[in-house]
């Protein structure tokens, strides 16, 4: 019994999941705090350790037979925390970054919310769509790049904030014609 508690929840992608919650607060002190260019790359240096942290935690789970349902928990806890906080301190440099954090809540706050009417129906998604990972992935590589290079030009970060919003509005209708489809199968499955 004790080996399967530590196995549930002290696997080494767990562990990756806790440390990726624990570089949040470091890389928020990083931020607010920073007096220069040296200080925005430390702070970006943290989210890119997140980052790849976060791609490698997956596959170690299913090449080491490491998967948990705890794990199935935790690691999009870890992203949505990781991504809320890095947006939203973003905010304080790049206004336009509020659109950004409105369709984030937005997007999240609606898969949350299907995701939960699907499970109530006994339906679940096996991991993130291509979208979402797509959507994640450019969100990762903006924040990085306005991290790593705080004195980027208006008209680049302004195009990056919008090409962001563009792919979070698209990812937001994915998902909305992903979940119809979710409650038409599982409407359709329930009068049969």
């Amino acid at each position: 019994m004790r080996q399967d508690w530590k196995r549930e929840y002290f696997s080494v992608p767990n562990l990756m999941g806790y440390f990726r919650i624990i570089l949040i607060p470091v890389y928020l002190w990083l931020y607010f705090n920073a007096s220069g260019t040296a200080d925005y790359v430390k702070a970006a240096a943290v989210i890119g350790i997140s980052g790849l942290t976060d791609c490698f935690d997956g596959k170690i789970a299913r090449r080491f037979d490491l998967i948990t349902e705890w794990g199935k928990i935790l690691d999009p806890i870890a992203d949505k925390l990781t991504l809320g906080a890095v947006i939203l301190s973003l905010t304080f440099r790049y206004p336009l970054m509020r659109a950004v954090v409105l369709l984030y809540i937005v997007k999240e706050g609606y898969m949350l919310i299907m995701g939960g009417l699907m499970m109530k129906k006994g339906r679940h998604m096996d991991g993130a769509q291509w979208y979402g990972k797509v959507c994640t992935a450019y969100t990762y590589v903006m924040i990085f790049l306005l991290l790593l290079i705080p004195g980027l030009p208006a008209m680049a970060t302004k195009a990056m904030i919008g090409l962001c919003c563009l792919i979070m509005l698209f990812t937001l209708a994915s998902y909305v014609l992903f979940y119809g489809r979710m409650r038409k199968e599982a409407g359709e499955e329930e009068s049969h």
